[in-house]
């Protein structure tokens, strides 16, 4: 890319270029599936301040914790059970859910919003295992409205940029990927959900956490996998029922690009992706923990690249809302997070056999 196209492509970006709807449209309302801190503290203020959307039902294994969560927000008109939200109880009261649930109970809400033929936006990754994750797909198949894994990278303004800047060569073409994101969990509690094998899946990092440069640059360069090895570790006595506490794995996509992740629930925290090409570098860093900023190498020239920080998961709902309102497929379908579920099962697969797990 020549200096001027970078820069005529720079003051061409669009916030939001993916919206159709007008913002007197909507609002799409929600019915929340699964009341934890992230629903709480990130979701409930997303909705809130979105253009399309609002929330007007809560749904919790406990009556008596759905019920204070509709009197704690202004615009939540029903708490439900679970099993009353599966029975059908207030279905005119909403359009679409959100499902927040522990990875091994996402299907079962998909299959009864599917019933109730009800848009669906559900958490990633989309189960815990691969079969439960093939049943979402074929769940959704048939549904009329639209379904999308809840990938909030894919509407965060830096990596629609670094999208872009790919698409258009300023890196020349991709060879490598470097992808991190760790935090820690321990002290969360003696009943955290991620280290149980049932609820999670086969680990804790890498489901939890690798999803995040995985996905990412399955979305960036616009290619999937084909091949993984890895290896992970569990030393720490608060990991003795998951195999990785840490991990490292590589994804050979298509093109021969080489991916290398890390993830751990035991460290700093720390996030960042580095996509290395024959002519330049792009830096997201931070990358996953909610904020971003983008970064251009190309020769001995480094340029920072202003984006707007948003929050993250406010697009997410609003392009959600807006594929809802338009009718329209979302990029990230059941069909495109099952990929990331077989990929998270060769991981696992891999470190266990200590070989290469083509796919």
């Amino acid at each position: 890319m020549e200096p001027n196209a970078f820069q005529t492509y720079l003051d061409s970006f669009t916030d939001r270029e993916w919206q159709v709807s007008d913002d007197e449209d909507g609002p799409v309302r929600f019915a929340l599936i699964g009341l934890g801190w992230w629903t709480a503290d990130k979701a409930i203020p997303a909705i809130n301040n979105s253009t399309f959307c609002k929330a007007t039902v809560a749904a919790s294994s406990s009556k008596e914790k759905a019920e204070q969560f509709v009197d704690d927000h202004d615009t939540l008109e029903h708490g439900l059970t679970y099993d009353e939200l599966q029975d059908g109880v207030a279905t005119d009261a909403y359009d679409a859910v959100y499902i927040c649930t522990p990875n091994a109970r996402h299907q079962t809400f998909v299959e009864s919003a599917v019933a109730h033929e009800k848009a669906i936006l559900c958490e990633k990754p989309m189960e815990a295992t691969l079969e439960a994750a093939e049943s979402i797909v074929e769940d959704c198949a048939d549904l009329e409205a639209p379904a999308m894994i809840a990938y909030r990278m894919h509407t965060e303004p830096v990596v629609q940029r670094a999208r872009e800047l790919v698409r258009e060569g300023a890196i020349g073409e991709p060879v490598h990927v470097h992808g991190n994101m760790s935090q820690s969990i321990v002290g969360w509690g003696e009943n955290q959900w991620r280290l149980d094998p049932e609820m999670a899946g086969r680990g804790t990092s890498v489901t939890d956490l690798g999803i995040y440069p995985l996905n990412t640059t399955r979305f960036i360069l616009e290619r999937e996998p084909v091949a993984v090895q890895a290896m992970m570790d569990s030393s720490h006595e608060y990991f003795e029922d998951v195999p990785d506490e840490v991990a490292a794995f590589t994804i050979t996509l298509e093109g021969g690009v080489c991916v290398s992740c890390t993830a751990s629930q035991h460290s700093q925290l720390d996030s960042f992706l580095r996509i290395v090409g024959t002519e330049g570098r792009i830096t997201i860093e931070p990358a996953f923990h909610s904020e971003s900023s983008l970064q251009l190498t190309r020769a001995n020239t480094t340029v920072d690249i202003d984006t707007p920080q948003v929050d993250q998961m406010e697009e997410e709902f609003d392009y959600f809302a807006d594929c809802v309102l338009d009718g329209r497929e979302p990029a990230a379908t059941p069909e495109h997070g099952y990929v990331d579920m077989q990929v998270i099962e060769a991981v696992y697969d891999a470190a266990e056999r200590g070989e290469t797990i083509t796919l």
